[in-house]
């Protein structure tokens, strides 16, 4: 990995006694990762001016990318490699691999960070890997499953099933499923809201985002997205993503190339952000200034402004940018 200015200063702060000024400023890195399926590495830039200053080799196909709760690690799926990796922040390097099953897509973390929730799409199955033993549990979900989430209580796991159209709800403690929720066409992503007891999640072929609601695990309501100048089979929303006072959702719409603004408590879609090709992955700075954009068809990242919704600069990443983490 390169070595950042940051880092120079660092060393040098150190040489004359100002050690503690770069531990307590090591808290945020101010960095971003971006996941890239083709070149089979996290590309990393500087969260201030938006350069590349480094890249971490990964294994085939990183997709998903998470941090750790101590966020001194990331989590890699590595679908074809058949592992979820570990990446040791500091060391810039791969540190370990979890075999939690074949061809894992997309995961999560438990809220207390010991279990790794991880779709397996060719098995239909959820993987439950417990990360002191580094045993695995499977449950049983619909075909292609892609999107996991878990409830902030700790208690449901969320699974979508493209092929099936369904949500499925798993109950932690019992590993069963209790509930199986008809959403749209091939659903993706999701996004929740505790306050609101509200799951929302992306419908890739439906063009649409399905509500439901969290204690009667039913669908409540639909939104729809008409950007100008696309047909419907042309949007295609996959990345979802709420902002820390769940007043506004962000809808990445695929191959329609726009970010969606939805006021949450209204419904209302409020505008569309023209950015790159085949928009998914989405995320934001601590400030929530700044929306970042992966878009996997133009090899680059958006940056929007989410006070004035306009893009700002658009950034060249890699080949096939997929998912984005920001420190700082």
């Amino acid at each position: 990995m390169n070595i950042t200015r940051y880092q120079r200063l660092c060393a040098l702060l150190a040489t004359v006694g100002f050690i503690g000024m770069c531990a307590s400023a090591s808290a945020e890195t101010n960095r971003i990762y971006v996941s890239s399926e083709k070149d089979h590495a996290l590309i990393i830039l500087d969260s201030v001016s938006l350069e590349k200053i480094g890249k971490i080799e990964t294994g085939e196909r990183p997709r998903a990318i998470e941090f750790s709760p101590d966020r001194k690690f990331i989590y890699v799926a590595a679908s074809d490699s058949d592992l979820i990796e570990i990446v040791d922040i500091a060391k810039g390097e791969v540190v370990d691999e979890l075999d939690v099953g074949e061809d894992p897509e997309m995961f999560a973390l438990s809220p207390d960070g010991k279990t790794l929730y991880t779709t397996l799409e060719e098995d239909g199955e959820l993987s439950i890997f417990d990360l002191e033993s580094k045993e695995a549990e499977t449950v049983e979900v619909g075909e292609e499953p892609e999107g996991v989430l878990v409830h902030p209580n700790g208690k449901f796991v969320y699974v979508t099933s493209e092929e099936a159209n369904l949500v499925h709800v798993v109950d932690v403690e019992s590993k069963e499923l209790l509930a199986n929720i008809t959403v749209g066409t091939r659903p993706r992503r999701f996004a929740i809201s505790t306050d609101r007891h509200e799951l929302w999640v992306t419908n890739e072929i439906g063009g649409t985002v399905s509500i439901i609601d969290t204690e009667s695990n039913s669908v409540t309501d639909t939104i729809e997205f008409t950007p100008k100048g696309f047909r419907k089979g042309e949007v295609t929303p996959v990345g979802i993503l709420f902002d820390s006072q769940a007043k506004t959702a962000y809808v990445a719409l695929g191959r329609a190339n726009h970010v969606a603004i939805v006021d949450i408590e209204s419904r209302e879609v409020q505008d569309y952000v023209l950015v790159g090709k085949r928009a998914w992955g989405l995320a934001m700075d601590k400030a929530e200034e700044r929306l970042f954009v992966a878009n996997g068809l133009s090899d680059d990242m958006s940056v929007i402004e989410t006070k004035s919704r306009k893009v700002i600069k658009s950034v060249p990443i890699a080949r096939v940018p997929h998912s984005i983490l920001v420190d700082g």
